[in-house]
């Protein structure tokens, strides 16, 4: 349950604070929870699981063993601290485990069947992320690897009970190997107690799917170069497509070094207005790229609709308690400029298909140190759950590329202290 005793005698719930006097006062106070079913992606199952974590306060609820060389209770070959060597359940079929949406504020519990189980485990050897480690679900940890991995198929006759085990049948068990000699000591001194799986199941997985899937099907255009930061393609098809995918139609002509072109969207002046561009994080129209505002005074962009057969921002009135929302700021550290800056030249140089074209506008609005809204330092603030992979380098994936386009950790940090301040005037 994830009502917990604190060690003051009060009880909490989950991670939350010590002030119920009771366990039934717990209880009470969260009596009904939503039971959600995690599922593997069949086109994504590579995402399922990439990581194992060591940690405090496993999910699971299950401590693992590690074996030192007074163990030798063990029918098996005696194992010595050389060896370094620890045993723990990673995924146990149908069991319910808490979970806190802080965006929803909402608890809820959720579980795996014995079939997802299995594929997971699967698709993490098939996928060979046995070596992929992380502590607390922050810091990627080497010298920790993961060297055995078996489904239970008999719960009261598997190789488990050796261990001290008696798990139901279809519990995932992983046997890793430390070679990380302060890992090791944090693990004999038993401040890491378990095994945490990480991966795209709950938080992730819809987005990450969805992306995937959009990632897959999208097209290769010939694009030949950009005019006022916007693509232009050697043929009209093309131009024709990509109008479709930003929510407009036809295409206009251009003349660059001496050639035809031709830009999506049957008018310049639509294609600089229009702000259908699908954020990563809400699947929702990032209507503050509406630059310059298209709307009348006293009205704004929100969202777009139909009008004489065309895409056009739907202009709505602007609410007296949202206008300190259309202020706009310069004061950004120059450090998150800089950080934009190396992101841009970076993909100029060698090109990516990291990020969607709301990072990357937002990165050129760092660059050019232009005013950004309250709406736009609220989704860089945000980008701070990307934290744990802005060390990744650049020719190695998008973590790091896609870090410093948003600001970087200048730019992030100052977003949450920036947004703060606006929020409490």
């Amino acid at each position: 349950m994830p009502c917990k005793e604190c060690d003051n005698g009060k009880y909490r719930f989950g991670d939350g604070d010590c002030k119920y006097d009771t366990l039934q006062e717990c209880e009470s106070a969260h009596e009904t929870y939503d039971i959600v079913e995690l599922i593997v992606d069949e086109n994504n199952e590579e995402l399922a699981i990439d990581a194992i974590s060591l940690v405090t306060s496993p999910a699971i609820e299950t401590d693992f063993v590690y074996f030192n060389d007074v163990e030798s209770n063990l029918t098996l070959a005696k194992v010595n601290e050389e060896e370094r060597l620890l045993v723990s359940p990673a995924l146990i079929p149908y069991k319910q485990i808490y979970r806190y949406d802080a965006n929803k504020d909402k608890n809820y519990y959720v579980y795996f069947t014995a079939d997802t189980v299995r594929k997971a485990a699967e698709a993490y050897m098939k996928h060979q992320n046995t070596n992929n480690a992380t502590l607390q679900h922050e810091e990627k940890v080497t010298g920790v690897h993961t060297v055995e991995s078996w489904i239970v198929e008999d719960s009261k006759n598997d190789k488990s009970n050796l261990y001290g085990y008696e798990l139901p049948k279809g519990t995932w068990f992983v046997s890793m190997r430390v070679n990380n000699d302060e890992v090791w000591e944090r693990i004999k001194s038993g401040e890491l107690k378990g095994l945490s799986i990480e991966g795209y199941f709950v938080d992730k997985m819809e987005t990450l799917a969805k992306t995937d899937k959009k990632k897959k099907k999208k097209k290769k255009y010939a694009q030949v170069g950009e005019i006022d930061g916007f693509p232009v393609f050697d043929n009209i098809e093309d131009a024709v497509e990509v109008a479709k995918e930003l929510g407009c139609e036809g295409y206009h002509e251009h003349e660059l070094e001496g050639n035809t072109v031709y830009m999506p969207c049957s008018d310049h002046e639509i294609l600089d207005t229009l702000a259908t561009i699908l954020d990563e994080d809400c699947n929702c129209l990032d209507t503050d790229l509406i630059t310059p505002n298209p709307c009348t005074e006293g009205y704004e962009p929100i969202g777009h609709k139909i009008k004489d057969g065309r895409k056009v921002p739907n202009c709505v009135p602007i609410d007296a308690k949202k206008k300190s929302k259309l202020e706009s700021y310069t004061d950004y550290p120059k450090g998150a400029t800089s950080n934009a800056k190396r992101a841009i030249e970076y993909k100029e140089e060698n090109g990516s298909d990291c990020g969607t074209q709301v990072g990357w506008t937002r990165a050129r609005q760092l660059a050019d140190r232009k005013p950004i809204s309250r709406d736009t330092i609220a989704r860089m603030a945000s980008f701070k759950r990307h934290q744990q992979h802005k060390d990744v380098p650049y020719s190695e994936g998008c973590g790091g590329l896609m870090w410093d386009a948003w600001g970087g950790t200048s730019g992030v940090e100052w977003a949450i202290r920036k947004l703060e301040q606006i929020d409490t005037k």
